[in-house]
């Protein structure tokens, strides 16, 4: 059977993305290995995979230390494995692992699937000159290279990169879990309960990291623009951001209607509990914080950027990268529409059913793995 392994720089990417498909191959019979820095440090990873390998593997372009450890270790790695497919994710990793096995021989088939391009249409443009000549140099070492979003598929295309492109709508959410049905009423008054709103006001949530890409910022400068009221915004998430910007809001007299949360493993009910999940990020892939709301029937706000554009057509509301007062605009909008929220909700539930769902995306695996081993 064929030998299968999954490289992420760190752990965290596997258990959080990648574990659908470990299942899946191992279930079909195949050897599913996976690599990536520090990985004893998540023990349960034991269970999901074959085999698990430490790599010197960085987050950071700049580590140089790193970066003239890893190619040795990582041709050592796949030579003694004999895989027959290697599949690398996130950019550090993914050069690094195309770059070490350009000669290898023989050499696996190699997939790389980019999370979003380091190269953007928000981004600087040195950094994205930068980013992208890496990108094209490194694709013709790899035998496909994958997009989880349509704006980098017609970039790597635009761009000419020599290597197979294809598109896959994000690496799946479980629309079986992340279902409405699945979060009752009990729970969505109970959570309102904690965060002492009464039957009138109107919740939005975010789910991020606090850090400045993510731009929280926008959504305090939206709620001074909405001014006081019945409006309210839960931040679920933790990061260097969160306290000055708690300070932020309670110097600008938000505290009462912005509830810091910190880390939450309740997001569903958080999601069902609020009108709309906001999300005014300056860079994206395809974020997983909205899939998930639209797959729990509930419609999203973003800024106009690669990843949250395209899941918001037909299904939410959009604003420019920065635009406060177009965000404060799509809030009111939905707050006193509950009626075209709902109907926003449901489109985007059943567009998550039918294209983004998990199962719909390890097929798309299955064909290009198939195909990969049968060129071999």
């Amino acid at each position: 059977m064929p030998r299968l392994l999954i490289v992420s720089t760190v752990p965290a990417t596997l258990r959080a993305f990648l574990l659908p498909f470990a299942r899946h191959y191992r279930a079909l019979g195949w050897q599913v290995d996976a690599a990536a820095r520090d990985i004893d440090s998540l023990p349960e990873l034991k269970q999901e995979f074959d085999a698990c390998h430490a790599l010197p593997l960085s987050r950071n372009p700049r580590d140089i230390g790193t970066l003239l450890r890893a190619p040795a270790a990582i041709r050592a790695l796949v030579a003694r494995g004999n895989y027959d497919i290697v599949h690398v994710h996130t950019p550090v990793a993914a050069f690094l692992v195309r770059f070490a096995l350009r000669t290898l021989s023989p050499r696996p088939r190699v997939v790389y699937t980019a999370h979003g391009f380091h190269f953007h249409r928000n981004g600087r443009p040195l950094a994205n000159s930068v980013f992208r000549f890496a990108e094209r140099l490194a694709a013709p070492w790899c035998d496909a290279l994958v997009t989880i979003n349509r704006e980098d598929f017609d970039g790597a295309r635009s761009a000419g990169f020599d290597t197979r492109v294809e598109y896959m709508p994000g690496i799946g959410v479980d629309t079986k879990r992340w279902t409405p049905t699945a979060v009752t009423a009990d729970a969505i008054a109970a959570v309102r309960r904690e965060l002492g709103l009464d039957e009138r006001d109107v919740l939005f949530l975010m789910v991020a990291e606090f850090n400045p890409g993510k731009r929280h910022r926008d959504v305090l400068a939206a709620m001074q623009l909405l001014g006081h009221g019945d409006i309210h915004v839960a931040f679920a998430g933790d990061g260097p951001l969160r306290q000055p910007l708690q300070e932020q809001a309670a110097a600008l007299g938000l505290a009462d209607r912005l509830h810091f949360l910190g880390f939450r493993r309740d997001i569903p009910v958080l999601a069902r509990a609020s009108r709309a999940v906001l999300l005014p990020s300056e860079r994206e892939g395809l974020p997983r914080s909205l899939l998930e709301a639209l797959s729990l029937g509930v419609p999203i706000i973003g800024a106009d950027t690669r990843g949250i554009s395209e899941l918001t057509e037909g299904c939410g509301r959009k604003h420019a990268v920065g635009d406060a007062a177009g965000l404060a605009a799509a809030m009111q909008e939905l707050a006193q529409d509950e009626r075209e929220a709902e109907a926003l909700g449901e489109r985007g539930r059943a567009r998550m059913v039918a294209d983004y769902d998990e199962q719909v995306v390890i097929g798309l695996h299955d064909k290009l793995y198939s195909d990969l081993l049968g060129k071999r």
